[in-house]
């Protein structure tokens, strides 16, 4: 309010006076960890209607899905990213020890962000498996996050091919281009060259493919952005 001429500025712009921005003054803006809450219940809803979508002929459905319209990218715009959420790891260890406490909040914060929420038990597991207080400063526990989730990620990945009986070198392949593109994709025939010997005539072929198509979606979504070789 010390710079007049922004303020001049702010009341043509939106039609105000005086006596409104009085009014504005005095509302009370929610916390940060109420708008938290907003944001995870909002990603809830959301996650929901998609499935319910997925699930339901868009024909026969009650509901018009072409009047549910949620604004993504303003959430996007206010995206929390995983350096923040991992200094703020490093906040909260160094003034409350509890790690029980330390993961309720951490979750709390996942949850209202839309690009980390598959992160969440990566995370998890990280403050669980890690002696935070052996970690310095900021820019050693994000370092000590990203070699922790790329050793899972190694792990994971050979667990992977193996439950599933993929072929090794095809479904590395294809899981490093979906990493990379930060996304897995059903195009193309890198897909089938991952897949167990076995005709596309069989019934359980299907079946087969997309469950490991799901598996691998999945693990894309969790493991994206952390480097690391497979």
């Amino acid at each position: 309010m010390d710079d007049v001429q922004a303020v001049e500025a702010f009341k043509e712009k939106f039609y105000l006076n005086d006596d409104d921005l009085a009014a504005m003054q005095n509302i009370k803006l929610p916390s940060e960890r109420t708008i938290q809450d907003y944001r995870s219940t909002y990603n809830d809803t959301r996650e929901w209607l998609r499935r319910e979508k997925a699930a339901n002929d868009k024909e026969s459905a009650n509901i018009d899905w072409d009047d549910v319209v949620f604004e993504v990218d303003l959430l996007k715009s206010q995206e929390i990213n995983l350096d923040y959420i991992l200094e703020l790891i490093f906040e909260h260890n160094k003034k409350n020890k509890s790690k029980a406490h330390l993961i309720e909040e951490v979750r709390r914060l996942i949850r209202a962000s839309l690009g980390n929420r598959a992160k969440e038990g990566l995370i998890v597991d990280f403050i669980n498996q890690t002696n935070l207080d052996d970690i310095n400063d900021k820019a050693s526990i994000i370092d000590a996050f990203f070699s922790f989730a790329q050793t899972e990620q190694k792990c994971e990945a050979e667990e992977l091919i193996r439950s599933e009986s993929l072929n090794e070198g095809a479904a590395k392949r294809y899981i490093t281009a979906s990493l990379k593109r930060e996304y897995a994709s059903e195009n193309g025939t890198e897909l089938n060259s991952t897949l167990p010997k076995m005709s596309p005539l069989n019934p359980q072929y299907k079946t087969k493919k997309q469950s490991v198509f799901q598996k691998i979606a999945d693990f894309v979504e969790k493991y994206k952005g952390v480097g690391g070789q497979i």
